[in-house]
């Protein structure tokens, strides 16, 4: 049995899809019976798998401070051109001893500088540990090639790499994947509730960093504001749940001033609770352009409900019959579906249940893994020297 690690130097102080990744990975890891444990940059052990590793953490005092220090050009030669690098670097000098001590076999990570650095221990004989990444950060095709065992998250993504020439037969395609026990339609009434959301209210939820570059929240507050102005009767709600950013703060201003109380901020909302606020919902709504393979998107098709993303193959694949794809690039471009959706119950459920098979038949704990422990398997037993 192969000894495996699932690593994220931002688990236990940050909520976003990679750390999500890694906890979902190591508690269905653990399930299995494999032998794994679970590295991360903050907290506590949360279960006898856990094992915690001092490092920098991107928001720390003693990191920004270094980054107000050093000239730009010198950070980022070092691999230390911002928090979140600077947090990378210190987590994986520390991982390195933990894989040596372990003896493991295979480190699963999502941290692209993690893994070059593992990665690049394992080429001087430091550790016997392969390093898989799991490319979920728009790294550039340059960078990918660096990597030995590359894992894409989409077939689009790893078309995109063969058609660039820069393919290798030890990269695989394997999606994320979600738990659909633990997310799956249900009662919301109490979460709204809790929410002071009428129980008979039209809910649109978006689960995502809150923030204006990539997620384009500023965008889904305007096509949200639009509805309720074409639609003045219409009793519609809008949830935006997600991390905090620089720009929260203004875009929490933004969204109060436009909608008044039809909007409602979660700011760092427990994962714990996601499920709850997914059945809280009626539609999920997603406004990037451009995504690796977002976990809430996941979530929501788990969860039953329709979704509506821009037209990207990534997100079309994701969704299959389970909502609509829309050119989110142009203004009206949500507000219509939005109120075709809401207003046309039979279809916002018909829609919700092709979703959700959608996501049981080919993103499932149990399909998912399954490819996964293939891919260690075939890492370990690759007899070439580090390349």
């Amino acid at each position: 049995m192969n000894r495996i690690c699932v690593a994220s130097s931002g688990l236990g102080h940050v909520a976003r899809g990679i750390e999500a990744w890694a906890d979902d990975l190591g508690n269905a890891l653990a399930a299995r019976g494999e032998h794994v444990i679970r590295c991360k940059g903050a907290g506590k052990p949360e279960s006898d798998f856990d094992r915690v590793v001092p490092c920098w953490t991107r928001d720390a005092v003693k990191t920004r401070a270094l980054l107000r220090s050093m000239p730009p050009a010198l950070g980022w030669r070092i691999g230390m051109g911002s928090g979140y690098a600077i947090e990378q670097t210190t987590f994986a000098r520390n991982l390195i001893k933990i894989l040596r001590t372990e003896d493991i076999d295979v480190l699963h990570v999502q941290d692209p500088f993690v893994a070059t650095q593992v990665q690049k221990a394992w080429r001087r004989g430091r550790i016997k540990t392969r390093t898989i990444l799991a490319h979920g950060t728009e790294e550039s095709l340059r960078f990918q090639h660096q990597i030995t065992y590359l894992q894409h998250l989409a077939p689009w993504h790893h078309q995109q790499a063969r058609d660039a020439g820069f393919d290798k037969d030890t990269w695989t395609t394997i999606p994320n994947f979600i738990d659909t026990d633990h997310f799956h339609p249900g009662d919301g009434g109490p979460l709204r509730a809790e929410l002071d959301i009428p129980r008979d209210a039209l809910v649109v939820l978006i689960a995502a960093a809150i923030k204006r570059r990539h997620k384009r929240i500023d965008y889904m507050i305007d096509e949200f504001h639009a509805l309720l102005d074409q639609h003045p009767d219409l009793p519609a709600w809008l949830v935006i749940a997600g991390g905090r950013e620089s720009e929260t703060d203004e875009l929490i201003a933004m969204g109060k001033r436009r909608l008044a109380d039809r909007v409602r901020f979660l700011v760092r909302f427990p994962r714990t609770r996601m499920a709850d606020l997914y059945r809280a919902a009626d539609v999920f709504a997603l406004g990037s352009l451009k995504e690796m393979m977002p976990i809430a998107l996941l979530e929501a098709t788990a969860s039953g409900l329709p979704c509506l993303v821009h037209q990207h193959p990534v997100m079309q694949w994701m969704i299959g019959p389970g909502g609509r794809s829309l050119d989110l690039s142009r203004r009206g471009g949500l507000t219509t579906a939005l109120a075709q959706l809401l207003t046309d119950r039979c279809e916002g459920q018909r829609l919700g249940v092709a979703a959700r098979q959608h996501c049981c038949d080919r993103f499932g704990t149990e399909v998912v893994v399954d490819q996964i422990l293939r891919y260690y398997r075939q890492v370990t037993s690759d007899t070439r020297a580090a390349a």
